[in-house]
């Protein structure tokens, strides 16, 4: 943005702007900022000295209107875009191409983030798949045998508990591979079919 705007050029395209109608400072750092695409805006600080000095050398008036200051082109200052077309056109050139620059370094910078966000939402679904592996499983909760209930009952309850417990410590923790994980279903039905055929 500097060197589109260095030597004065910044100046030249205020009264650039001004030759279309009078406008206020505000209103100024909008065009440039719908100039430049969203882009680049200047600044009051760097807007409102350069129109006081526009105004020193006679080149724009300025009158007050709703409490703020409305800045309009001299004769002076038509004079001078005359004597300058080619610097304009110069400038609308380099301006033209300082946007196409930005717009290509944006595009650039926005396909770098959506890189870098999918790449973060892979690395976190896969620390969040790898700290449900890691994570303990919780302790059982050992239960107080009921009233009139063999303690034996409130035993098996805590070692089925525990029994859970630790499988599943075993198998989180080995990095079962799916086939390894199909045996593993395959000894806790046996194990439930055993059960149910002792109980029948």
């Amino acid at each position: 943005m500097t060197a589109v705007f260095s030597h004065g050029r910044l100046r030249l395209y205020l009264l650039r702007l001004l030759d279309d109608g009078p406008k206020h400072g505000y209103e100024l750092i909008r065009l440039l900022e719908e100039r430049f695409l969203g882009l680049y805006a200047p600044s009051a600080g760097t807007i409102y000295p350069r129109l006081q000095r526009l105004e020193a050398d006679g080149l724009v008036t300025h009158t007050a209107a709703g409490g703020r200051k409305v800045y309009e082109i001299t004769e002076a200052g038509r004079a001078e875009l005359r004597q300058r077309a080619a610097e304009v056109t110069t400038l609308e050139s380099d301006i033209t191409a300082s946007v196409e620059d930005l717009s290509a370094l944006a595009g650039e910078i926005q396909t770098e983030v959506r890189g870098s966000v999918r790449d973060l939402k892979r690395e976190l679904r896969e620390a969040t798949r790898q700290a449900r592996w890691d994570l303990p499983a919780p302790a059982p909760t050992p239960r107080p045998a009921a009233p009139g209930e063999s303690p034996l009952l409130a035993d098996f309850d805590k070692r089925l508990a525990e029994f859970t417990v630790e499988v599943g410590s075993l198998v989180r923790a080995g990095r079962l591979s799916d086939v390894q994980l199909r045996t593993a279903i395959r000894v806790l039905d046996g194990a439930l079919d055993g059960l149910r055929r002792l109980l029948r």
